[in-house]
C-alpha cells in the first residue's frame, strides 16, 4: 500500500512540477490579492490532477483482469507513451520562446477564493492529456494485475499530494522562489525536471519484475 501512495507521489510530481501558464496565474493571483486566494487556485489545479489521477486508476482497476493476457506488450506502450511525453515536455522547455506568459496572464474575476478554486479547476480540467499520463502510468504498473480499491486511492492521495503542495509552493513563493520558478530558467530547470522523472517511471516499466 506505500508503493501506492508514492507511486502517486512520484507521479503528481510528475505532472505538476512544469512551469506554465497556470503556476504564472496562480501566482499572480497570489501577488494580487492574497495567499487564501492563491491557496485556493492552487487547490484547483491539485483537485483537477487528483480527478484525472482517479479516472486513471478506478479504470485501470476495472479493466485489469481483462488486460492480463497482455499485460506485457500493454506495459510497453505504456511506457513508450511516457517517454514520448517526456520527450515532448523537454522538448518544449528547450525550443526558443517567441513570446511570453500564455493565455492566463492578465485573467482577472479570480479575486475570491471561491472564484479562484472554480476558475482554476476549470482551466486544469482543460489539459485531458494528464488523463493519458496516469492511465499510461498506471496502466503500465498494474500490468494484469487489480490494484485493488485501496491501492487505487492511494495512489490518488498521494498525487493529489504532490500536486498540491508544489502549487501551495508556488503561490506561498512570494517573489523569491515564485519569481525563480516561473521565470525562463526556472520553467526550463522544472520542465526538464519532470521531463526525467516521466521517463525514470517509464524505464522502470520495463526493468524485469
Amino acid at each position: 500500500m506505500t508503493g501506492a501512495f508514492l507511486a502517486g507521489l512520484v507521479a503528481g510530481y510528475g505532472v505538476a512540477i512544469p512551469v506554465g501558464a497556470i503556476a504564472v496565474l496562480i501566482l499572480g493571483l497570489n501577488a494580487r490579492t492574497s495567499f487564501r486566494v492563491g491557496a485556493a487556485a492552487a487547490l484547483g489545479a491539485a483537485t483537477a490532477d487528483g480527478l484525472y489521477a482517479a479516472v486513471a486508476a478506478l479504470g485501470g482497476a476495472v479493466v485489469a483482469g481483462l488486460i492480463a493476457p497482455v499485460a506485457g506488450p500493454l506495459r510497453l506502450a505504456a511506457a513508450v507513451v511516457l517517454l514520448a511525453i517526456a520527450a515532448h515536455g523537454a522538448w518544449r522547455a528547450l525550443r526558443p520562446r517567441t513570446a511570453p506568459g500564455g493565455p492566463a496572464d492578465g485573467r482577472r474575476g479570480l479575486d475570491t477564493p471561491t472564484r479562484a478554486f472554480a476558475g482554476v479547476l476549470a482551466l486544469t480540467l482543460l489539459n485531458p492529456a494528464t488523463v493519458v499520463y496516469f492511465a499510461a502510468l498506471v496502466i503500465g504498473r498494474q500490468g494484469g494485475t487489480d490494484p485493488g480499491a485501496a491501492g487505487a486511492l492511494l495512489f490518488v492521495v498521494g498525487a493529489f499530494v504532490a500536486s498540491a503542495s508544489w502549487q501551495l509552493l508556488i503561490a506561498g513563493g512570494g517573489t523569491l522562489v515564485g519569481r525563480m520558478l516561473t521565470g525562463p530558467r526556472g520553467r526550463l530547470v522544472t520542465a526538464l525536471v519532470s521531463s526525467a522523472l516521466i521517463a525514470a517511471l517509464a524505464i522502470a516499466m520495463l526493468l524485469p519484475r
